[in-house]
């Protein structure tokens, strides 16, 4: 111990006794020092790993301990379980569960959270040895609690029981038992089940059971049902459950058991396809339907609705997935039943009375909105056993609503027929449908005297904007709604959304009203009405809508549009650096970022899927100077001015690259008049002070610019420069930059990609960029070692034609290969194998011979890569590799086979995350 009371963080402290343990316990608990409090915590994990915890967490589950400690402990014993069953001698298997049976028999009148971890180990233990070393587990575990426990009465016993037998399916979920025992387990525990069901019903029906013990059953009746157990062979229990439905302190837990039971797969084909009781069936959807609708507004008056909606789900895709004929005959009957329940849903997800809904906590609050996304989802799943008929269903509710003058409506009942529309027509192709033209023609004519109802009125728009594009004749209906829109702060996220997307999608439609747009815009940005996120989304919108105007329009345009901020801006530079300068210089540049990355006058197709390779354009775009260079090569020098004050800081220099870097995205080659330039001013930022921001702008530039002959000299005098700086902090210790280090990795990489001959030049030091990859390779961050390994994956195929590749190759390859050995031998997160097994795949592919002496060379020391293999297994994952030079798939699973013999997980629950 360092001092009396404090865990002490040297190797030759970790003297895992009970003494310390509590000792640690006590500073995880109580210690006020967060350092104080971290150490404990990871002191506390070694131990709980440890081999003696075996020795402690029995002693920590003595009576006189308080709760805190006996839970260690308990979580110590599932730890061990779990994690490390193969250590376990099987003699070994009865006296642990005797241990265990005897401590869940203490505790099951202690501590419940105690209580609950002893049945976990004791469920995890079961997982283990079932079927072979347990036969019967669960009859043993029912047979066992319902003896005569001594001195434990019989009611604490059997929620004991039942809590066992609730975590057993439970634990079974998450465990990560070896994909072929899941399957014997899942078979053995659906055989156990004929225990299980006669307790649980004996208990439901017995009218004296206490309502905890009902509780309890109707759970546990909840998480083995998930096991996809037989409806046929619990018809009888799921009925008993109804018989706890009028208890309201039961009825959530009835109602989550009922509709669990019969949401498995298996259940609704059993239900449906019994023709005979089809009344009976419908008479329990009906049951779920008023489930669903349940009077009172969630989550305040009730919780149970939310519950119901997997059923509809379920129901849906067995009615779907049969034939043809058959499907007919069934959509005849519940057609109808899904239509009511689209009435039902829209009914929940109205909003309260403005005075109720003002009295609800934040929490309630945000609690109802993720429900109102969940009946979104239910209704856009419904749409496609409904189709168009549901459109036309709700509008013609919507029609009757707005245009009946005698009946007074409620804004909540429109708003949310409105959200029935915006949830269908977000993610649903509606431009056939023939009720949006009056869906449209509606809208102007809602009186939007509230919030909630503006805010859907705006995302229904939005939802309908290629509907518009399509048929722009109607955008003078509802543009001047999202422009008034504009001005009010309470609808800043759904107004700027919505203008952004009718300006990305309509944006050949809209120059009769670009005007209009930009001055409203304008209006609102200097009065300051959005936050930060919505300025940028706005540029963004202002980007389309000048991308489609004539260019000097676009000019014009962005003239007034970003006089004022290039004006702010100079006078920002002027002033000495403080915290709220910086905010306004990031935020004028991020404005003219978010605006250069929409702005784009050529026509041109959406990128590939995957982002890596250039939008093609499709039309050549006007001639003269793009709109976007001309007016960066008017605001360089006050760029270069703000840089030169704000250098040391890397939000702002990110802020500038990020304006360059998305007008070289945006634009291509047309950015072609800035390449010389940038490319001086990118070269002097980074040799004053290095960020990986510089580092992806010249990525960029190499990726677009490289091939070009006219801008290959000032990109290979920017990519010489940055890379000798980088190579000088490798030489100072690169541990404080991984940010920089991933990036220069990156930056090889797109190089070797896109133009090889830049490793050709007697100026790039090929040796150093080599050797400073292979440390990398041995970074803690993730990312790193990545970007690290990509940049080797596209260095060994140019072996063949870029001679000073394939000479650093020759003399230091075998670095390589050690240090991703090293990786693979534990030194790496697992994540990282398939990167590792990449550059081995590589490596064999490019330098087979070579690969065949360095693997023998670098696996003969002892101990290496990981004192856990032997001389055996290192030949054999040898051989294994040197004989795969097709399949990179196996190249993989090999690499992940060997990490988990290094590192001892061979065989254990953590094998079966692979």
């Amino acid at each position: 111990m360092e001092t009396p009371g404090r865990i002490a963080a040297t190797p030759d402290a970790l003297d895992f006794t009970v003494e310390n343990v509590e000792t640690a316990l006590h500073q995880l608990y109580y210690d006020p020092n967060i350092e104080n409090k971290n150490l404990a915590q990871k002191w506390l994990m070694q131990a709980q790993v440890s081999p003696q915890a075996w020795q402690f967490c029995w002693a920590l589950l003595s009576p006189e301990k308080v709760p805190e400690i006996q839970y260690f402990g308990a979580s110590a014993l599932h730890t061990k379980i779990s994690r490390y069953w193969s250590d376990i001698p099987t003699d070994q298997y009865e006296s642990l569960k005797s241990q265990l049976f005897s401590q869940i028999a203490c505790f099951s009148s202690g501590s419940k959270m105690v209580l609950t971890r002893l049945c976990v180990a004791l469920a995890s233990l079961a997982l283990n040895t079932m079927p072979e070393a347990w036969p019967g587990a669960v009859a043993e575990m029912v047979r066992v609690f319902q003896e005569d426990g001594g001195g434990v009465d019989g009611r604490a016993r059997c929620l004991a029981l039942l809590e066992l037998l609730t975590v057993l399916p439970e634990e079974f979920q998450t465990s990560r038992l070896p994909q072929y025992r899941k399957g014997q387990v899942r078979g053995a525990l659906g055989r156990e089940w004929g225990s299980v069901c006669p307790l649980l019903q004996q208990l439901l029906r017995r009218t004296d059971s206490p309502g905890a013990v009902k509780a309890r059953v109707l759970r546990c009746l909840s998480s083995w049902v998930l096991l996809d157990v037989p409806l046929s062979e619990s018809e009888g229990l799921v009925h008993d459950c109804f018989s706890a439905l009028p208890d309201p302190e039961l009825f959530d837990t009835a109602v989550e058991a009922i509709v669990n039971a019969i949401s498995q797969p298996d259940s609704q084909r059993t239900l449906l396809e019994q023709v005979d009781h089809w009344q009976s069936f419908l008479a329990l959807v009906n049951m779920i339907m008023f489930c669903t609708g349940i009077p009172g507004h969630y989550p305040v008056n009730e919780t149970t609705s939310s519950l119901t909606l997997t059923f509809w789900y379920t129901l849906q895709d067995e009615i779907m997935s049969f034939e043809s004929d058959k499907q007919a005959v069934y959509l005849q009957v519940y057609r109808p039943v899904y239509f009511q329940l689209v009435d039902v849903l829209l009914h929940k997800a109205q909003f309260p009375s403005d005075q109720e809904y003002a009295s609800w906590s934040s929490d309630e609050k945000e609690q109802f909105r993720i429900y109102r996304v969940d009946i979104s989802d239910t209704l856009m799943y419904v749409y496609e056993m409904l189709g168009s008929e549901l459109l036309s269903n709700l509008y013609d509710k919507l029609g009757r609503l707005l245009t009946n003058a005698e009946q007074p409506t409620s804004w909540q009942h429109t708003e949310a027929l409105l959200y029935g529309f915006q949830s269908i027509a977000e993610t649903i192709d509606v431009n056939y449908s023939d009720v949006i033209p009056g869906l449209i023609g509606l809208i102007p004519r809602i009186n939007i005297n509230n919030v909630q109802l503006a805010d859907t009125v705006m995302f229904t728009i939005g939802a309908l904007a290629e509907w518009l594009a399509d048929h722009p004749v109607m955008l003078s209906s509802v543009l001047p709604l999202v422009l008034q829109a504009l001005g009010n702060p309470d609808l800043s996220v759904s107004s700027v959304s919505t203008l952004k997307k009718i300006c990305r999608e309509c944006k050949y439609d809209l120059p009769q009203y670009a005007t209009n747009i930009v001055a409203v815009s304008q209006e609102v940005l200097i009065k300051q009405i959005h936050k930060t996120s919505q300025c940028m989304w706005l540029m963004q919108a202002l980007g389309f809508l000048l991308s489609a105007l004539p260019v000097e329009d676009i000019l014009r345009n962005l003239h007034s549009l970003i006089t004022p901020y290039i004006q702010q801006l100079e006078k920002l530079a002027d002033e000495t650096p403080n915290p709220s300068n910086k905010l306004a210089i990031i935020h004028i540049l991020g404005l003219l970022s978010n605006l250069f990355t929409t702005l784009d006058i050529s026509k041109q197709d959406d990128e590939s899927a995957d982002g890596s390779a250039p939008p093609v354009k499709t039309a050549p775009p006007p001639p003269g100077p793009n709109p976007v260079v001309v007016v960066l090569q008017q605001v360089f020098a006050l760029i270069q001015t703000v840089l030169s004050k704000w250098l040391n800081d890397s939000q702002v220099v990110e802020a500038v690259c990020a304006i360059f870097e998305k007008s070289v995205k945006t634009l291509l080659h047309d950015f072609a008049p800035m390449v010389s330039q940038l490319s001086e001013m990118l070269g002097q930022m980074y040799s004053t002070i290095p960020q990986a921001s510089a580092l992806d702008l010249t990525r960029q530039m190499v990726h677009i610019f490289a091939s070009e002959t006219d801008h290959f000299p000032p990109i290979k005098a920017l990519f010489e420069l940055v890379t000798s700086v980088t190579l000088s902090i490798f030489q100072q210790g690169p541990r404080d930059h991984p940010d920089i280090v991933d990036s220069f990795m990156q930056l090889q990489a797109q190089a070797l990609k896109r133009k090889p001959d830049l490793f050709l030049s007697e100026s790039l030091d090929v040796k150093a960029v080599f050797h400073c990859g292979v440390l990398s390779l041995k970074f803690p961050e993730a990312p790193t070692v990545k970007s690290t390994c990509l940049f080797f994956t596209e260095l060994l195929p140019h072996c063949s034609d870029v001679p000073p590749l394939a000479r650093v190759v020759q003399e230091d390859g075998k670095l390589l290969v050690q240090a991703v050995l090293e990786g693979i031998g534990g030194g790496a997160s697992r994540s990282l194998m398939d990167q590792f097994a990449d550059v081995l795949f590589c490596l064999n592919k490019h330098c087979f011979s070579l690969l065949a002496v360095w693997l023998k060379e670098a696996l003969q020391p002892p101990g290496f890569p990981s004192s856990r293999i032997t001389a055996e297994q290192k030949d054999n994952f040898s051989h294994q590799i040197l004989r795969e030079r097709v399949n990179k798939r196996r190249v993989k699973d090999i690499v992940k086979e060997f990490t988990l013999l290094c590192r001892g997980l061979h065989g254990t629950e953590y094998a079966a995350e692979y």
